[in-house]
């Protein structure tokens, strides 16, 4: 990066550490000032919301679309694990503590109860042959619901050992294996789930889809949490959400195994004092990584992108912490965000990974 761009991010990250003053002129007033409750959509173009950090960020960031809050409850606890259903055109999102699953309809945008009680769901995916895998901190396991209704389990042993509570799913699209994440957070308090001592360590897990059999894939991280593959699937990418990690790791994928190991990005940001939190992460079609980030505040919370050798080149903000994504709609350039009390989407010229 040449010494203009690293000018010109040090610039956009002091004004984001500032309330994006210098950035949102007329527009100020949705930063610091923004609550929950007082929330309302962008009525001018380009919304302040979708920040550019880097130019190699504008060409996914359309200028006469807002961030719109789909969905929004004050009684909600805990919003996750957002998976899109093309064919049925609606999405689901878990509310862990609630020990609910939440159903988004497109076509009137209503939220309906999917699942209850629902096993403290928290990650969820489909399949592609059109079934939900979903991530239960209850049962401390991974089930797959069938197409005749019924529920298989996927993982719920190691070794003859209880996993921990596994936390976001994914599926290889090639192979179909099944790879998911084991942190502690449904076994430390009974917020989530129910606290017991661990019987393993908080790892990375693959299910092999033709035998059935569960390998450790990598036990090299904290915490464990939001995983996705690049897009041609030569990479394993994994939110690290233990205490002083703040960041995402990356693998490259050898047969199903992993190798060289290594820090892909940093969740700290300049002119923040605090660093952040990664947790769910997903792709697009030129092998940028959107993140969610929270835990931070104004200016930071939200969803933070990243390209492929690891810069942060844009940022989406919302008032409250975001805890999952994913893409979705027709055309898979909708992206859908899971925060804490609501559900909120912006369309972009990303495609994301199927």
């Amino acid at each position: 990066m040449n010494s203009i761009e690293l000018n010109r991010r040090s610039l956009v990250s002091g004004l984001t550490a500032t309330g994006l003053s210098g950035m949102l002129g007329a527009a100020e007033q949705i930063s610091a000032s923004e609550t929950l409750s007082s929330w309302t959509e962008s009525t001018r173009y380009p919304d302040p919301r979708i920040v550019s950090l880097d130019e190699r960020f504008d060409r996914y960031k359309l200028g006469n679309t807002s961030v719109q809050r789909l969905y929004f409850n004050p009684k909600a606890l805990w919003h996750e694990g957002c998976a899109w259903n093309s064919v049925g055109r609606y999405l689901v999102f878990s509310d862990v503590p609630a020990n609910t699953m939440y159903r988004w309809i497109e076509d009137d945008e209503r939220v309906t109860v999917f699942k209850k009680p629902s096993g403290n769901a928290n990650g969820n995916t489909f399949d592609y042959v059109g079934r939900l895998l979903t991530c239960q901190h209850g049962p401390r396991q991974v089930i797959r619901h069938e197409h005749d209704g019924s529920i298989q389990v996927i993982a719920d042993r190691y070794q003859g050992k209880r996993l921990n509570s596994p936390n976001d799913v994914i599926v290889h699209r090639e192979d179909h294996s099944i790879w998911f994440t084991d942190p502690g957070y449904g076994i430390r308090k009974h917020y989530t789930g129910t606290p017991t001592n661990a019987e393993l360590p908080e790892s990375v897990y693959r299910v092999d889809a033709k035998s059935g059999e569960i390998t450790k894939v990598t036990d090299d991280i904290g915490t464990p949490n939001g995983l996705c593959f690049s897009p041609d699937l030569k990479k394993l990418y994994v939110a690290d959400s233990g205490d002083g990690a703040h960041s995402i790791r990356v693998w490259d994928i050898d047969n199903g195994k992993l190798k060289n190991g290594r820090d892909f990005t940093s969740m700290k940001l300049e002119g923040f004092e605090k660093a952040g939190k990664a947790d769910g992460i997903r792709s697009d079609m030129d092998g940028n990584i959107w993140s969610t980030a929270g835990w931070v505040g104004d200016g930071y919370d939200g969803v933070h992108i990243f390209a492929p050798d690891g810069d942060r080149i844009g940022q989406i903000l919302l008032p409250e912490v975001c805890a999952n994504l994913c893409f979705g709609g027709v055309k898979r350039n909708r992206l859908f965000m899971a925060a804490s009390h609501g559900l909120y989407a912006v369309y972009t010229e990303a495609i994301g990974t199927p």
